[in-house]
Parts: structure tokens; sequence; C-alpha cells
């Protein structure tokens, strides 16, 4: 992928204009808020309301760098040596902890110039609701140490994390080749236990076919970031991208932004793939029959477009006891995922315990006999 050209600079802190400190997204009030003082503002007027569909853009424009310039914007990322995460700070901050694995971070020198997000799902629940998401998620499981769930409950807050995504569409139509097999039965003679016996077996006929079919891909979603483990971020779904807002920097105001780690390119490649199992199953269900054998499948795709999309998640990276704990919060359904925490102490006392148990019945049983 070329390089893009130069952006404007992305302002993404907001003052009071009553006491001059900053705005932060109230995702309750659905509003910006001063901590400080009290004093609220709405979102920019001027911002598209979301009445329609937030417009994508061209996938193979974005591949030669033919994007305009509006589409661009530069901000300040630093990459954590431990994780990799890019995470975006205000001109303010320079130093700092990485929200994902809770390793010191100083910010970069440069400016990361990026495609802009088209689009944002606001956060819906607040620090306070993820945070008892995550302690009783902790609570559910067993064997957990009790001791982290107190000092999650107690510890340090979460971290507002707007993760970013690719979405992409696609047109295809795809022409294969394969086989239908039809299941039918003959009837054997066998000898089983010195008897002779019919059975019937069943067998495949087979034959040859070819077709076509068609399928359009809407919003087909792929994580552009590196600093989680895929599985937490794929057990966060699904995602209610019809909720997504036209972006603006305002419901940023008081969270961290994420740069995107996996270009655009490489996220069509993941896209790309899930498009071609559906389009397998598609075929096979085209075949019919019994059976299906695929031998070859041509695919065109037409009028390939993406959006770059921000999706809100709550993040805690805790240190407990040497180890690290990551646990992520959908922030909008309150889905909780993360790493699973086992209490040495707890699997002890159970295994005891069920030797005594198992000692216990031995015991009673021995004497009855």
């Amino acid at each position: 992928m070329t390089d893009l050209p130069d952006p404007p600079t992305a302002d993404h802190r907001f003052p009071c204009d009553n006491c001059g400190a900053d705005f932060r997204f109230d995702p309750r009030a659905g509003q910006l808020v001063c901590d400080h003082c009290g004093n609220t503002a709405p979102m920019d007027a001027d911002a598209p309301q979301a009445v329609a569909p937030i417009a994508e853009l061209d996938y193979r424009a974005a591949l030669t760098a033919d994007l305009p310039s509006t589409e661009i914007e530069e901000t300040r990322v630093s990459t954590c040596p431990n994780c990799a995460a890019q995470v975006e700070f205000d001109a303010t901050l320079h130093a700092t902890e990485c929200p994902f694995c809770a390793t010191p971070v100083v910010t970069d020198t440069g400016a990361h110039r990026h495609i802009k997000p088209r689009g944002v799902l606001p956060f819906a629940l607040t620090e306070a609701q993820a945070r008892k998401a995550m302690t009783d998620w902790l609570g559910s499981l067993w064997f957990a140490p009790g001791g982290l769930q107190d000092y999650a409950r107690k510890g340090r807050a979460m971290q507002g994390i707007y993760v970013p995504y690719w979405t992409f569409d696609a047109d295809t139509r795809s022409s294969y080749s394969g086989e239908r097999g039809t299941v039918y039965y003959e009837t054997r003679t066998v000898t089983r236990d010195g008897k002779r016996q019919q059975v019937r077996v069943a067998k495949v006929r087979w034959r040859r076919t070819r077709g076509k079919v068609a399928r359009f891909f809407d919003d087909v979603l792929v994580l552009a970031s590196k600093s989680l483990p895929k599985r937490f971020t794929d057990a966060l779904e699904p995602w209610d991208l019809s909720a997504l807002e036209p972006y603006t920097p305002e419901f940023l105001a008081g969270f961290r932004a994420e740069g995107y780690a996996i270009d655009l390119e490489e996220g069509f490649e993941e896209a790309r793939a899930r498009m071609d199992r559906v389009i397998a199953r598609d075929v096979k269900f085209d075949i019919g029959g019994d059976r299906q054998r695929i031998h070859a499948i041509d695919t065109q795709l037409g009028a390939i477009t993406f959006k770059h999309v921000l999706l809100p998640v709550w993040l805690a990276a805790y240190k407990y006891r040497g180890n690290t704990y990551r646990f992520v919060v959908n922030g909008r359904t309150g889905r909780v995922q993360g790493e699973r925490p086992w209490s040495a102490v707890k699997i002890t006392i159970a295994v005891l315990l069920g030797l005594i148990v198992a000692a216990g019945v031995g015991f009673v049983v021995a004497t009855q006999q």
C-alpha cells in the first residue's frame, strides 16, 4: 500500500467553556460532561446524523492512495514494547502504562498517518457498569482466586478503549465445478457370530455438475488490532453495527483510541477468507443431493468497499502475584472475556476433599461387606 497524503492533525480534546477543563463523553447522558465543574455540552450539532447508512469508501482507490485528503488524519501513537498495541495519546501525555498489558510506555515523537474512522459505536456502559460485569464474571468462575476478584473490584479504573476494525462489502459471483452424490443402499449377506445375516450397505452414486452462485457481502467485520488475543475480541461479538454513528471526535473525549496495526490490504485478506468459506457453503447447497464434492470455485469480486470503524471496549490489565491478567468488556452489551485465572490453593483443597470423600465412601463400602 503506497504512502498516504499528509492529512490534517486530529484533536480529540474539548475544553469546557465554563472552567477550561476537558470534557469527556458520558455514555449514560449521551453528551459531553465536565467532571471538574459539572458543565455539560451536546455533541457536535454540525455532525452528520445516522439517518442513512454510513458511506463506504472504495477499496481499490485506497490501495493506490487515491482517497480524498479529508479521509486521512494524523495522531500521536505509541507502540507498546510488550504487546505491540498502537495506543493514541493526547498532546499533554508523555508516559503511561499500556492499557492492554500494564507495561510502562513512553510516547513516540512521530505522528501516525492513517485512514480516518468512518463510523464509531459509542460506549453505552459506564466504567462502573463494566467493572461490575467483570467482577461478576470473575466470581462465576470455578477455582478462580478470590483475591483477584477483590483486587479487580477495588483496583484502579478500567480503561475505555475504542478498538479499530475494518468492515468490507463486496458483490461476488462464483462459477463452480463439482459432483453431486446420491446415497443408495445395497443388500449384502454377511456372517456374524457364525450366523448369516442380510444387511443394508450405504453407497454413493456421483454425478458431475457445474453451476453459478452469487452473494452480496455486507459489513464483513475484521479486527484491525494485534494487541489483544483474537479469541477475546471474537468472543465479544455480536456487535450491533446498525447502531454505528458517523465518526466525530467528540465520542472519543475521555477515552483512548487504538490505531490500526493490521492495514487495509491485510484486513481484506482475512475478509476474503471468510467470504470464501460462505461461498463454499453456498456452492454445496446449490449442488444439492445427499453428498457434495467441490472441485473448483472461480469467484469474481465487484464493488469492493470498506469502512474503518471504532468499537467500544472496557479494558483492565492487572498484575496480581507476579502474573498479568487481561479482561475485556463489550462497551455496549457487557459481555466479558479474559485470561482464565486459577487458584492453586482452591484446586488443592478440592482435590484433598475429593480424596477424603472417596476414602469415606470406600470405608463405608468395606464395613458393609
